[in-house]
């Protein structure tokens, strides 16, 4: 795949989606959204895909944030638009992938940067990683999903200190709210997403579309997590994976996965 803005490789089922736009600090604007949007799309339909890792090109910034110059002039309509559709091209998008997304955070990650960082699935970070929400210093608010997921990472309080401050976080203090899983230095990023994505790659890529099914049912409203829980549960006993898996529990071997 051949993108404007984005780099995208692919090595024994483990995806990079880089984000090149480095004399930009990887800023997202819309030929990047939806350069991202058409990607996490391939990559979703390609069945020899199984973990995708999303980091930004160079060592300064994972997405410094959204193009500002893009929308400095738009009006009350033409925001809401902005919003919405970036939210279904792209961060809502991620967020109900089946497959496992993984942000690997290198650092700036600000503004609409951190926004897709929370749409993975998880986080890991670059020791040199600063992370925030500064919207609300020029006149606006997070539009890409900042203001829900922020609170469900880190709490309510911490989520709006972070967004009516418009301040900036360590990696280490992403880590200590939960933002984060993982810091390391950034020599050492990578190899440990791949080290991550590895020990996921080695479990049921079924089951594992069933657990963020599950986990992100309890984030939306009107869902009853408990029971799309019951249901993802019982609808894996119908899989060849659940087969393989349990025979290959009682016969004391590794299990070899069909993804089926």
């Amino acid at each position: 795949m051949n993108f404007e803005n984005i780099l995208v490789s692919n090595n024994n089922g483990l995806a990079t989606v880089t984000i090149n736009r480095p004399s930009k600090l990887n800023a997202l604007n819309k030929a990047t959204i939806h350069d991202l949007h058409t990607a996490f799309e391939a990559l979703e339909d390609d069945e020899t895909v199984k973990v995708i890792v999303v980091t930004g090109s160079g060592e300064k910034a994972f997405v410094a944030g959204a193009d500002i110059s893009e929308f400095a002039n738009f009006s009350v309509e033409d925001g809401g638009k902005l919003a919405a559709l970036g939210q279904d091209m792209l961060f809502d998008f991620v967020e109900n992938l089946s497959t496992p997304v993984i942000a690997a955070v290198n650092g700036f990650a600000l503004g609409g940067g951190l926004e897709l960082a929370m749409a993975c699935h998880f986080r890991i970070a670059s020791d040199n990683a600063k992370m925030g929400l500064p919207e609300v210093s020029l006149g606006v608010i997070p539009g890409y999903g900042g203001t829900q997921r922020l609170p469900q990472l880190v709490g309510k309080g911490k989520a709006m200190e972070l967004i009516m401050t418009a301040g900036m976080i360590s990696a280490e203090e992403a880590k200590a709210y939960g933002l984060v899983n993982h810091v390391v230095s950034l020599e050492e990023l990578m190899p440990l997403a791949e080290k991550l994505a590895s020990k996921i790659m080695r479990n049921s890529s079924v089951a594992i579309t069933a657990a963020i099914r599950a986990v992100n049912a309890n984030f939306e409203d009107g869902v009853n997590g408990f029971e799309v829980e019951i249901s993802e549960f019982g609808n894996c006993f119908g899989t060849e994976d659940f087969k393989e898996g349990t025979t290959a529990f009682l016969e004391k071997r590794k299990a070899n996965f069909p993804g089926a």
